[in-house]
């Protein structure tokens, strides 16, 4: 660990429906410290969020339900067939994101954690593997990822297929990542060997800081 730093920071992520979030549960369950990207998202968004403005200005009121509250399937409609406006999105929502996120980590440093686990969905795609000591990454192939996004959010295999094309090749993503995970398989299997994991990087760390 480094000298100025002190806790040891994981990136969780995985793919769109790759069961990152079970992940992340199953982690907070035993006890980690999880930070996690989309629940920011979803606060920044929400009635009264800080991000609501903006989105307005720039993707108009059909975005938005007559009650105020952003669609978030009719921005996500907008945004997954026009790159140009993703980028736009991405501009607005990311920065903040980040920004919410290193504010939650030195919280948690402040109150003595010494072990971080972010859970950011696109952690390669925003450089924000640049944080982390290491990356855990939940994988999943492309038709069972597909097959479980449609059962999830009603999707067509059409528009299942262009969020998982959206986002960093799995390839690359296992080529970057720390750790490899592989999720082909049941919650209670994943769940048990992030309990693992979780148990033997408590006990590296330790070791670290008798060191």
């Amino acid at each position: 660990m480094s000298a100025n730093r002190k806790a040891y920071i994981v990136g969780l992520t995985g793919g769109i429906a790759s069961g990152k979030s079970e992940a992340a549960r199953h982690l907070s369950a035993l006890g980690a410290c999880c930070v996690d990207a989309d629940a920011i998202s979803h606060a920044l968004t929400a009635p009264g969020g800080a991000l609501l403005g903006v989105i307005r200005e720039t993707f108009g009121d059909e975005v938005f339900l007559p009650d105020g509250t952003l669609n978030r399937r009719a921005l996500g409609e907008v945004v997954f067939n026009d790159p140009a406006k993703r980028l736009i999105l991405d501009s607005i929502t990311h920065p903040a994101i980040q920004k919410a996120i290193m504010d939650d980590i030195e919280r948690a440093v402040a109150e003595g954690e010494n072990l971080v686990f972010i859970n950011v969905p696109l952690l390669f795609e925003t450089g924000m593997d640049a944080l982390c000591d290491e990356t855990w990454l939940i994988s999943l192939d492309r038709a069972t990822q597909a097959e479980r996004l449609m059962a999830r959010d009603g999707m067509t295999r059409e528009q299942a297929e262009a969020r998982i094309d959206s986002q960093m090749p799995l390839e690359e993503k296992e080529r970057r990542a720390t750790v490899v995970i592989d999720n082909r398989r049941s919650v209670e299997k994943l769940n048990s060997e992030v309990g693992s994991l979780y148990q033997a990087l408590k006990k590296r760390i330790e070791r670290m800081e008798n060191e």
